[in-house]
């Protein structure tokens, strides 16, 4: 007699071979299978200033999962109300961090769904390069008709910041990019020595001040040894002491830690609310006296102590400090190639 984790083990295979089959068959399902976004079309846009932009530098955000999604369903629905007002909810969310000084830009994508997450690491599959394809899409078009030269940030969280990577390693090759390249705020997705090794254009930020890199970290509890995310390492930086090394940073460096709805209006505020320090081997951002049942995983694809959700909240005050912070010394430096 089989066991239930043998069956389990076997229900999982069954359904991952019969998304991959769908994905393969059909690129992905629900939602217009081959149509392209029109972004020149306001309605694709969670957010894109209409009027004449009123800031020196935009932000272009990309946002992290909302759609649940089925065996059905791998990638959002853009028809669907209530999953494009999630859509802008987990956007404002972090939107008060990055949007201080700077141009907000956000589309919606049809991104992949968490199901797909759920049954395989399908990262390789036609489901995701129909998120990416999206995000590409609109991302060329912000360049051609709202960017007008001006520098950038680029923003994610979760699913959004392997889609900032993506971008990164496909388009940033342009040197010009490169250049107006503020930072990449790529929160809550490995980035591994191979893809830094392979792409040149992906730069990992060392302090507080430097531009044109990836700012990066996943933040878990101390006995956590791996995750969906993070399987063995990852590269990273500490958000409190802003280093690469594995110094712990007390709690009184942090600024405050900020919990929001999806209005974006803060629920509580904690200051000084939790130390961090990165782990030595796994490069992921260790967390101390934080209880999982107060802060517990919410999404079953992650166990007890990975504090995935919680990556921005947890850091909230010293995020939204750095970018203007990156912003500063992007503008700074550059006036300084001016006049030379």
């Amino acid at each position: 007699m089989q066991d239930r984790g043998e069956e389990g083990e076997k229900k999982k295979i069954k359904i991952f071979l019969g998304v991959c089959l769908v994905c393969l068959l059909f690129g992905t399902v629900g939602y217009a299978k081959e149509k392209n976004i029109n972004y020149g079309d306001g309605n694709n846009w969670a957010y894109a200033p209409i009027e004449k932009s009123a800031y020196d530098v935009d932000v272009f955000f990309i946002a992290p999962t909302v759609c649940l999604g089925n065996e059905n369903q791998l990638n959002m629905n853009l028809d669907d109300s209530t999953l494009r007002r999630n859509f802008i909810g987990a956007i404002n969310m972090e939107k008060d961090i990055y949007a201080q000084q700077a141009n907000f830009y956000a589309p919606y994508y049809r991104q992949v769904s968490l199901f797909a997450y759920k049954v395989a690491p399908l990262t390789e599959a036609p489901c995701f390069d129909l998120a990416y394809q999206d995000v590409k899409a609109a991302f060329l078009y912000y360049l051609e008709h709202f960017n007008q030269g001006r520098p950038i940030v680029l923003a994610g969280f979760s699913q959004g910041a392997d889609m900032v990577l993506r971008l990164l390693k496909d388009v940033y090759h342009d040197k010009s990019l490169q250049d107006r390249l503020v930072a990449a705020y790529a929160i809550g997705w490995r980035v591994t020595p191979k893809e830094v090794k392979n792409y040149p254009q992906l730069k990992m930020a060392q302090g507080e001040r430097d531009i044109g890199v990836i700012v990066s970290f996943n933040t878990e509890a101390e006995d956590i040894k791996t995750s969906l995310l993070v399987p063995d390492m990852t590269l990273g930086i500490n958000p409190l002491n802003w280093t690469t090394t594995d110094t712990y940073a007390d709690k009184s460096l942090n600024k405050g830690a900020v919990f929001t709805d999806y209005d974006g209006k803060v629920i509580k505020a904690v200051p000084a609310f939790t130390g961090a320090y990165l782990d030595k081997k796994r490069g992921t951002l260790k967390v101390i006296n934080v209880n999982t049942i107060d802060y517990p995983p919410v999404l079953d694809v992650f166990q007890p102590g990975v504090f995935h959700m919680y990556d921005y909240l947890f850091f909230y005050q010293n995020l939204k400090e750095n970018v203007n912070q990156r912003i500063d010394a992007f503008m700074e430096s550059h006036k300084l190639k001016q006049a030379s």
